[in-house]
């Protein structure tokens, strides 16, 4: 896999996903139910695609925020 993703991107999808992850865990404000596991979902892509650097969905557009060629 070839990285997509430029240091500022996969910075801010790390500041997001810890902040879903403290929305849903910590804070106990989302409950139990669907929107919890969503929450939950979302928070794990974005720190998984911010720390291997390679998101799909921009692979699929064509988008590329990396410097390198």
């Amino acid at each position: 896999m070839t990285t997509n993703m430029g240091m500022i991107d996969r910075t801010l999808r790390l500041i997001v996903a810890a902040a879903l992850f403290y929305a849903a865990l910590v804070s106990q404000s989302l409950g139990d139910g669907g929107v919890y596991w969503v929450t939950i979902a979302i928070a794990t892509i974005f720190a998984v695609t911010a720390l291997v650097g390679t998101c799909p969905l921009y692979s699929l557009l064509g988008i590329k925020t990396s410097r390198t060629v």
